[in-house]
């Protein structure tokens, strides 16, 4: 789904503020639905990320000799600029929200497989023996272990890939999928349209913010033991 052309336009008499309440409630359902599709796609490319990253941060830790590469490999696809991965994809999956996917889940797996990975590998040796004593197999030491004690790594990680990708939807403008961006690059085609620009900015940030919280608070009620031990 495409809003190439969804800005509106700004009348010549206005006086440019840069916050109109006017503007908000004429313009309520495109905010509103370029909102819904920032975040739709935010957790959908964060979601996909962490299918990818987590096997990825695993097979690291378990041979060793193979996470420099997977950290090489996912940093440099983390350099390449938006612009020419999407270039690139185009032809390949086409212009709209698929290839706007591939390339956030791109760029959040450096973030996550980074995290997850620092995580296992900073369980302690002494509760690793311990549960090899208790009879655990390798997959059910990850499971029952190791995984639970990386989580605090493995949210961090997750915060900051999705903080990273609301910011990154946004290039999406560029092949028409830039969810909130589209408010921002249509008030700057507009004349500079201040309200129009301040609202996708504002909205971009509050996204963000919010969803860097929920996480925060999943994170700290999934790892009790960790509030248990700060105590």
């Amino acid at each position: 789904m495409s809003f190439l052309g969804s800005a509106v336009a700004m009348p010549a008499s206005a006086s440019n503020p840069w916050f109109s309440w006017d503007y908000l409630h004429e313009n309520a359902d495109t905010i509103l639905t370029l909102l819904r599709f920032h975040l739709v796609v935010t957790l959908q490319a964060v979601g996909l990320a962490i299918l990818v990253a987590v096997p990825l941060a695993v097979l690291a830790y378990w041979v060793r000799p193979l996470a420099a590469p997977i950290l090489a490999l996912s940093g440099v696809l983390y350099t390449i600029p938006s612009l020419a991965l999407f270039a690139f994809l185009a032809p390949y999956v086409g212009i709209g929200t698929r290839t706007l996917l591939i390339g956030l889940v791109v760029y959040a797996l450096l973030l996550i497989i980074r995290s997850t990975l620092t995580g296992l590998q900073e369980v302690p040796a002494d509760v690793l023996d311990a549960a090899a004593g208790m009879g655990y197999g390798r997959f059910a030491r990850l499971w029952r272990v190791e995984l639970p004690l990386a989580l605090p790594g493995l949210v961090t990680g997750i915060r900051l890939a999705t903080v990273s990708t609301v910011a990154l939807v946004t290039v999406g403008v560029v092949i028409g999928q830039g969810g909130l961006g589209q408010l921002i690059i249509g008030g700057i085609r507009n004349n500079e349209y201040h309200a129009e620009i301040a609202t996708g900015i504002a909205l971009c940030v509050l996204l963000g913010l919010t969803l860097d919280g929920v996480l925060a608070i999943l994170g700290w009620l999934a790892t009790p033991w960790s509030r248990r031990a700060a105590k």
